[in-house]
């Protein structure tokens, strides 16, 4: 057994797959001329984070509901743009894309990684609730900056951040990292975000309300029931046009938080997340190898996770 101290690395999977399906220019394919670049990709990822970071715990987290109903009944614009027909509730996937995703899951059940999703639920809720009732350090691995929500200094749960170094470079985003590039307190990003919007995401946010401005008021007023207090009783320490933007979306601000918001309590299944020394199906592993040109890739994770297991 290890002698690390215990960590828990959660992984945000579609940020991680679809980084590795744009990031290797040459598409590796398999022998029936599928596309693999994500697949193999994906698994890189692990291995380097596993190496890395050594966490003793690992969790693939699962987008079950990408789009969740509870999230656009609030804001129908919820991530609106993305959808690939708007009578369908699916996100929009390059073609070369689509077909690698169940080749992740087999081989993740094959070398015996925990992949854990909700009915109902983003990864992002996932994450939340997994970070939320851990007793062990988490590290969240993601390219969404909405997850820097969950840091929290005293729990030792901080953020990956993938989207600029990628995952070899990740930027550690703790609570005095949000707190200088966004000039708020560590815990106040979610509330932050609500008022700034976020166009990637379809949320509108307040109009008129830019970052500077979303940040000066989460930090004058310690939250958005903050802000909307101030509002309401025109509160002369900020300018009565700024007030007059935030009373005009109370509408708005009334529904964002649950939207912005990560869930806290998902009913995730039971699981293992434990780092696996050997894979859970060797023979599986091996004819998924051979089937989808993943010998590499499948060598590097599986050293890894065995170094690991030391």
């Amino acid at each position: 057994m290890s002698e690390r101290p215990e960590k828990l690395m959660l992984l945000d999977s579609a940020s991680l797959y679809f980084r590795a399906f744009y990031g290797m220019k040459d598409a590796v394919h398999a022998p029936d001329g599928t596309p693999v670049n994500a697949v193999r990709g994906f698994l890189d990822f692990i291995a380097r984070l596993v190496n890395d970071h050594e966490p003793t715990r690992l969790v693939c987290c699962w987008d079950d509901d990408w789009r969740p109903a509870f999230r656009t009944d609030a804001i129908p614009s919820y991530k609106a743009h993305r959808l690939a027909d708007p009578a369908v509730n699916e996100e929009e996937v390059p073609d070369e894309l689509s077909p690698q995703v169940p080749v992740i899951v087999d081989v993740l059940e094959a070398l015996g990684i925990a992949r854990v999703g909700a009915a109902g639920f983003e990864a992002d809720d996932v994450i939340g609730t997994l970070a939320a009732r851990a007793s062990v350090p988490v590290d969240v691995v993601t390219g969404d900056r909405d997850l820097f929500q969950v840091v929290d200094d005293a729990r030792g749960v901080r953020v990956l951040y993938t989207a600029k170094g990628g995952v070899a470079r990740a930027e550690v985003v703790t609570e005095a990292v949000i707190a200088e590039r966004y000039g708020i307190p560590g815990r106040a990003y979610a509330d932050f975000a609500a008022l700034r919007g976020d166009a990637s995401d379809g949320l509108p946010g307040v109009p008129g309300v830019g970052e500077k401005t979303a940040a000066s008021l989460v930090t004058a007023y310690g939250s958005l029931d903050g802000v909307v207090a101030a509002a309401e009783s025109g509160d002369p320490g900020t300018r009565a046009s700024v007030l007059g933007k935030i009373l005009a979306a109370r509408d708005y601000l009334a529904v964002a938080p649950q939207v912005v918001r990560v869930a806290l309590d998902v009913p995730v299944p039971d699981h293992d997340d434990r780092l696996p020394a050997t894979p859970a199906d060797a023979a599986a592993l091996g004819d998924l190898t051979e089937r989808w040109n993943l010998g590499s890739s499948v060598g590097r994770v599986s050293t890894a996770l065995a170094r690991a297991a030391r």
